[in-house]
């Protein structure tokens, strides 16, 4: 019976997640036999198959842990007592299949998407950089967009701004994940921003390997002397040096390559989440930061030559994509359109009144 229940928890909650997990897995197996290369962690110091963990761990302790102290100063009693009334609340079975069967999909996508990442240059050894130039100096009139951007908000303040921008989006993922899995209770929203992101990662790996680019930062690295020294310098010299030493020998190498800059999935992630906040119809805070958030992304990532400006535009045309598809596949649709499924109310049991026999009529 419990077998039964995990397995039916997966499928109706994450079944298209896994699906693309599944695919892409089976990807990464196939390019590391053809092209004998290893497959390893995506992290390094801490796994992320321990890291994630720890996030979700941290996020259901904050999920309780104040609920505790809250009810143990109103109501005084035993904190074992209180601790167990509350987890029972929060946490009962059904919450913990939802939450685990959703980390383990996420995962799977992310370590794969990883891999295959690395494995783009082996792959296909095109660079298409040139060309995506090209493009961006015709949408901005004959122009380099990091040089409009560098001339309008200078090199400095600006560089350090956006690069605390660009740090913040790397933890934001995990974040928004435990946020989905942990603290909502919505089990629709929360699968149906699992499974486009698991989307996300599953096109964007099959877009890097049709069309592969390493970014201005790396092409053309003279138009970025004049930025100031930040911790996203360091970033981008290190990402290199992990390039050319896979490149070397991959078996020798102790991480992998994560240069890949056609689409950008910092947009594409971000314009996901703005849509799914919309759709599910979270605080309009919430919605508006998330927007401001969305345009900060593409700023930073041009100004900093992460990604040319027609990155950016596919990036948020794949995080359309994924998040529509995304609702076809979990259900939070009608028609064709993305909406989110009402939660289906608790039926009652009917309690008929229990009929009274009368006396005789005097």
């Amino acid at each position: 019976m419990q077998v039964r229940r995990w397995t039916s928890s997966l499928r109706d909650d994450f079944g298209y997640a896994w699906v693309a997990g599944l695919a892409m897995a089976a990807a990464t197996a196939f390019i590391a036999v053809v092209y004998d290369l290893p497959v390893r962690d995506p992290d390094g110091i801490i796994p992320s198959y321990i890291r994630m963990p720890l996030i979700i761990l941290v996020a259901i302790l904050a999920d309780i842990v104040p609920r505790v102290l809250w009810r143990a100063r109103r109501a005084p009693r035993t904190v074992g007592a209180t601790w167990l009334e509350v987890t029972r609340e929060r946490w009962p079975a059904s919450h913990w299949r939802f939450a685990v069967g959703g980390v383990l999909a996420w995962y799977l996508t992310y370590a794969t998407f990883r891999n295959i990442k690395s494995f783009v240059p082996f792959v296909n050894e095109h660079v298409y950089d040139e060309g995506m130039a090209k493009l961006d100096r015709i949408l901005w009139l004959g122009n380099n967009p990091s040089t409009v951007l560098h001339d309008l908000l200078g090199t400095q303040w600006a560089a350090t701004f956006l690069s605390l921008v660009y740090i913040i989006w790397i933890v934001l993922v995990p974040a928004t994940i435990a946020i989905a899995l942990v603290f909502t209770r919505n089990t629709h929203a929360g699968s149906w921003y699992v499974t486009a992101i698991a989307f996300d990662w599953a096109l964007g790996a099959a877009i890097y390997l049709m069309f592969p680019s390493i970014g201005p930062i790396y092409s053309t690295p003279q138009l970025f002397d004049d930025l100031k020294h930040t911790y996203v310098t360091d970033l981008a010299n290190s990402m290199w040096a992990d390039r050319v030493t896979v490149l070397a020998d991959p078996w020798a190498a102790d991480g992998l390559q994560t240069i890949a800059a056609f689409a950008s999935l910092h947009v594409g992630i971000m314009v996901t989440i703005c849509l799914v906040v919309r759709a599910i119809g979270l605080h309009r805070w919430i919605q508006v930061a998330s927007w401001v958030f969305l345009g900060l992304t593409v700023v930073s990532t041009i100004y900093l030559g992460w990604h040319f400006s027609i990155d950016a535009i596919a990036g948020a045309a794949l995080g359309a994509v994924t998040f529509w598809a995304a609702a076809m596949a979990t259900g939070n649709h009608v028609g064709l359109r993305p909406q989110l499924r009402a939660t289906e109310p608790v039926e009652e049991p009917v309690v008929e009144p229990v009929k009274q026999e009368q006396g005789p009529t005097l």
